[in-house]
C-alpha cells in the first residue's frame, strides 16, 4: 500500500504543474469575484478528473480485473518500471525544448465566461484523453488488486494532489488581502517562462523515485545477495507487493 502512495502522490504532484489549468485559474484570479469563479473552476476541474478516472478504474479496469483478478507481483513491478522511464523521457524533453515552450502564450480563458465551473470542466473533458500520467496511475491502482472503495479513495488522493496549484492560487486570494494580485501576478510571471523547467524537475523526480519502486521489486524476487538487500529494504519501509 505505501508503494501505490508514494506513486499515486509522485505522480499527481508532477502532473499537477499544468499550464492548461494553471494559466486560466491565475486568470481568473485577475477578474471579478476572483475566489468564486477560481473555486468554481477548481471544483470543475476535480469533477472532472475525478469522475473520468473513477469511470474508467471502476468499468473497464474491473472488466480486466475479472479476467485476470490476481496480476502478478512482477507485473506490476514491470509495469511501475515502465511509467517511471517514461516519467523520465518526458522530463528529459521538457527540459531540451524548455526555451521553444516557455515562449509560447499561455492560454487565456474568456474572463466574460458565464461559468467558470464550465469552464474548468470543459478544459479538463479535452485533456483527459491525453492524460497518460492519470491512465498510468489507474493501471497500477487497478492492477494492485485492492477493493474498489480503496480503489476509489487512491483515486480521490491523486485528484487532490493534481488541484493543489488551484488551491493554492485560492488560498492566496483569501489570505493575502491586497497583495494578492502582485503575488498572482508574479506566480503567472514565473510560469510563463520557467514551467517546462519546473515541470521536468518534478517529473524527473517523481520518475527516479517510481522506477525505484519497480526495480526494487523485480530485484527482490530475485536470489543471492542482492535480492535478500532489497527484499529486506522493502520489509523496512513496508513496501510489500
Amino acid at each position: 500500500m505505501f508503494r501505490l502512495f508514494g506513486l499515486v502522490i509522485s505522480i499527481g504532484l508532477a502532473d499537477s504543474l499544468n499550464p492548461s489549468t494553471i494559466a486560466p485559474a491565475l486568470y481568473l484570479a485577475g477578474g471579478d469575484h476572483p475566489r468564486r469563479r477560481v473555486a468554481q473552476f477548481t471544483l470543475g476541474v476535480f469533477l472532472v478528473y475525478f469522475t473520468g478516472g473513477a469511470l474508467v478504474a471502476l468499468g473497464p479496469g474491473q472488466l480486466l480485473l475479472s479476467l485476470v483478478p490476481r496480476p502478478h507481483r512482477e507485473a506490476r513491478h514491470i509495469l511501475e518500471t515502465i511509467v517511471g522511464a517514461a516519467m523520465l523521457v518526458a522530463a528529459a524533453l521538457l527540459w531540451r525544448h524548455r526555451n521553444r515552450l516557455s515562449n509560447r502564450d499561455l492560454p487565456e480563458p474568456n474572463k466574460g465566461a458565464k461559468s467558470s465551473a464550465l469552464l474548468g470542466a470543459t478544459i479538463t473533458a479535452v485533456e483527459l484523453p491525453t492524460a497518460f500520467p492519470y491512465f498510468a496511475v489507474i493501471a497500477a491502482i487497478v492492477g494492485s488488486g485492492l477493493q474498489p472503495p480503496h480503489q476509489v479513495a487512491l483515486l480521490l488522493l491523486f485528484n487532490v494532489c493534481f488541484i493543489l496549484p488551484l488551491i493554492g492560487i485560492l488560498l492566496t486570494l483569501s489570505l493575502a488581502g491586497r497583495h494578492a494580485d502582485r503575488m498572482l501576478a508574479a506566480g503567472r510571471d514565473f510560469l510563463q517562462r520557467h514551467w517546462p523547467a519546473v515541470l521536468a524537475g518534478l517529473a524527473l523526480v517523481a520518475g527516479l523515485f517510481v522506477v525505484s519502486l519497480g526495480v526494487s521489486g523485480l530485484a527482490s524476487r530475485g536470489h543471492g545477495p542482492v535480492g535478500r538487500f532489497f527484499r529486506h529494504t522493502r520489509h523496512v519501509f513496508h513496501l510489500r507487493s
